[in-house]
């Protein structure tokens, strides 16, 4: 797993020249799957900021800090470019699955990322879908932004715990595994994790996110550190503690 600061910030290279520098990761916030990567293109294309999904990424070369494609430049030139600050609607995302000749997302499993298939035309745009916005060209309203999120106020069932201070994403199938918390405004000097399926709602307008546990079960929880390996021993001791299913045991 890796956190979503690590992400933003590394160098997108196509397979003859350097994109740009990943920017931001939206993720869907019914499922908790990043959908896209914002590229931030600087001088190549000013102006322009590009969208790729992250399978079209490579594994990252943690050296160079760097992700690989492999789509060329000019295939990255030619595709549909987000303009600063709009939102992204459906529409676009159709036209970029077009561009490159990509399955979307929505059409494979419920909730799953999206898988790239060269063998399959993109279905119509107005096609009917059900978790598609009704109006195509409006922004998707389920898109959140990884920046725009990061900071959010937690509250427990009982009272606030801190602030959501990064993500740990899974990059076997880009899903954000868990929120890391910032406990020192209540707790000082502790940092925990929590999944995403142990929300019960978040507050848009508010920034905030609620969380169906207690504040003392977060506070006697596993504690995270910056050395610490999130694996499977660590999440086994996590899980245990909150006496709630893992994800990866098949129970809802």
């Amino acid at each position: 797993m890796h956190r979503s600061s690590d992400i933003r910030g590394y160098q997108l290279q196509a397979k003859d020249g350097d994109v740009g520098t990943i920017d931001d990761l939206l993720f869907d916030d019914r499922h908790f799957v990043l959908r896209w990567v914002v590229v931030d293109t600087g001088t190549w294309l000013p102006g322009r900021k590009v969208l790729l999904p992250p399978s079209a990424l490579k594994t990252p070369d943690m050296t160079k800090r760097e992700y690989i494609t492999d789509l060329t430049c000019e295939q990255i030139k030619a595709a549909p470019g987000l303009e600063t600050d709009k939102p992204v609607s459906r529409q676009l995302e159709v036209d970029i699955f077009h561009h490159y000749s990509w399955n979307p997302y929505w059409y494979g499993t419920f909730g799953a990322p999206l898988t790239v298939d060269m063998g399959f035309p993109v279905p119509p745009a107005d096609l009917d879908q059900s978790d598609a916005p009704q109006h195509k060209t409006e922004g998707d309203p389920h898109l959140r932004s990884v920046d725009e999120v990061t900071g959010y106020y937690v509250e427990a069932t009982d009272g606030g715990i801190g602030h959501i201070e990064d993500f740990m994403v899974d990059e076997d199938n880009w899903t954000i595994r868990y929120l890391m918390i910032d406990t020192k405004n209540w707790w000082p000097g502790k940092m925990v994790l929590v999944s995403p399926d142990w929300l019960t709602d978040i507050a848009w307008t508010d920034r905030k996110v609620f969380v169906d546990v207690t504040r003392d079960k977060v506070k006697g929880s596993p504690e995270f550190r910056e050395s610490t390996t999130v694996n499977r021993d660590y999440e086994e001791r996590m899980y245990a503690h909150y006496g709630v299913h893992p994800y990866w045991s098949g129970w809802a």
